[in-house]
């Protein structure tokens, strides 16, 4: 995901410590998460959206419109907030299974959408969260309390609290993908890494070396979940489990990038809450914060590879201030000594910092033989005929065929990837 898109080892005793840390907020201790400050009842920019009728007719034709009154149902007989906790997590946790299951053809197709599209889920989710932000509860219920139920109404929802590593003889791979983004200049749009993740979690790909299980998550399309911590909260106790990650977002038109290098900057772009970040990534220990991290993903064998439709480039751009300089320099062979990060080679919007972020806890967790890094996919795109959101349909058949040529090429770059790790 970059903002080009229009035109972007075990742990010892010491380790855990830094695990714990890590897995924190990247904030100051002192910091409010965001959900804990806004008005319970307002709904929020993202949620705003679900009254258009893209994505009303999207929860419609995927029977996923049925789940918010579900959850307003149930949220109404919670009469203590440790029952209200165990709703909503049983409620996302079901979202996040139901929508895995769909796109990997369990249980009924409910409606006419195909099976693979990420976007019910993502318009599910935020109409599950508008109904939590509006309820009122028989009990009192501070801003603190009720944004940790929002909290744990996203990890739930985006799978990660449904990790499940296998046996020692079974490859553990993570991949993590992206909310749609972009919705105000077209409301209809997915994301083939969202569409990847639900298509891959739980799955087993074939290697040489043996079977790989890959585990996904999804992460949303918002600065400020990234500046209070949360990929590391999600990851920090997985990386040391793992033989291989690569985190996904979507690139480039008509073709994939493995990302070389990755660059301590947010470029400000507008994220899903058309709220805009500009300056170094926040991280826990600033001090000890490097420029540039880069990928460990065997990248000559994923160029090389005959994976799929789309062709597959090693990008080693970047955009720097070299050491000295005061003006942005772009490098086509990656940074020089001493410079500062202004674009990493997928971009200075959130998809250049998860893998920033990912990678500098691969190596701050001391594990700098893991392989890692990320992955960016086509542009989604709508047929020729449709691409016009005031006049489009919600898909059309060359949008399916491309989002699943995409996710079918991401898998089989997982497992050349797992097969080249050894």
């Amino acid at each position: 995901m970059t903002h080009q898109l229009p035109a972007t080892a075990r742990l010892g005793l010491g380790g855990m410590a830094l695990l714990l840390v890590l897995a924190g907020s990247a904030l100051p201790a002192a910091a409010t998460p965001a959900d804990s400050t806004r008005t319970p009842t307002a709904a929020t920019v993202e949620e705003q959206r679900l009254d258009r009728a893209a994505p009303r007719e999207i929860l419609r034709r995927s029977g996923f419109d049925a789940l918010a009154p579900r959850f307003e149902r149930a949220l109404k007989h919670a009469k203590s907030y440790a029952q209200a906790e165990r709703t909503v997590t049983r409620h996302a946790s079901a979202l996040w299974r139901r929508a895995v299951d769909r796109a990997q053809g369990r249980g009924p197709a409910t409606g006419d959408l195909s099976r693979g599209d990420d976007r019910p889920l993502y318009w599910a989710r935020l109409a599950l969260s508008r109904e939590l932000r509006a309820w009122k509860p028989r009990f009192d219920l501070d801003d603190e309390r009720r944004g940790a139920l929002h909290t744990a109404l996203e990890t739930a929802s985006r799978g990660q609290s449904d990790i499940r590593h296998p046996g020692h003889r079974t490859k553990r791979v993570l991949v993590t993908g992206f909310d749609p983004f972009t919705l105000d200049r077209d409301v209809r749009i997915g994301n083939p890494s969202g569409a990847s993740a639900l298509a891959l979690d739980g799955t087993l790909v074939r290697t040489a070396d043996g079977p790989a299980r890959i585990e996904t998550v999804v992460f949303p399309v918002r600065w400020a979940d990234f500046a209070e911590g949360a990929v590391e909260r999600a990851l920090a106790r997985q990386l040391p489990h793992l033989d291989l990650f690569t985190t996904v977002s979507q690139g480039r038109q008509g073709r994939f990038d493995v990302e070389r290098t990755n660059g301590a900057w947010r470029g400000g772009f507008a994220d899903n809450e058309n709220a805009s970040s500009t300056g170094l990534v926040p991280v826990a220990d600033p001090a000890t914060q490097p420029q540039w991290t880069s990928t460990t993903l065997p990248y000559r064998q994923l160029t090389e590879a005959d994976t799929g439709r789309f062709p597959v480039y090693d990008n080693t751009e970047v955009t720097e201030i070299p050491a000295g300089g005061t003006q942005p320099v772009t490098r086509p062979d990656g940074p020089t000594p001493g410079s500062a990060a202004r674009a990493g080679g997928g971009g200075d919007y959130l998809s250049n910092e998860i893998a920033y972020r990912v990678t500098l806890l691969r190596d701050r967790l001391g594990l700098p033989d893991l392989p890692g890094g990320h992955l960016h996919t086509p542009v989604l795109q709508f047929g020729a005929a449709n691409t016009d959101p005031r006049t489009g349909t919600v898909t059309d058949a060359e949008f399916e065929r491309n989002r699943a040529d995409i996710v079918d090429q991401v898998r089989e770059l997982v497992r050349t990837a797992v097969g080249a790790a050894g």
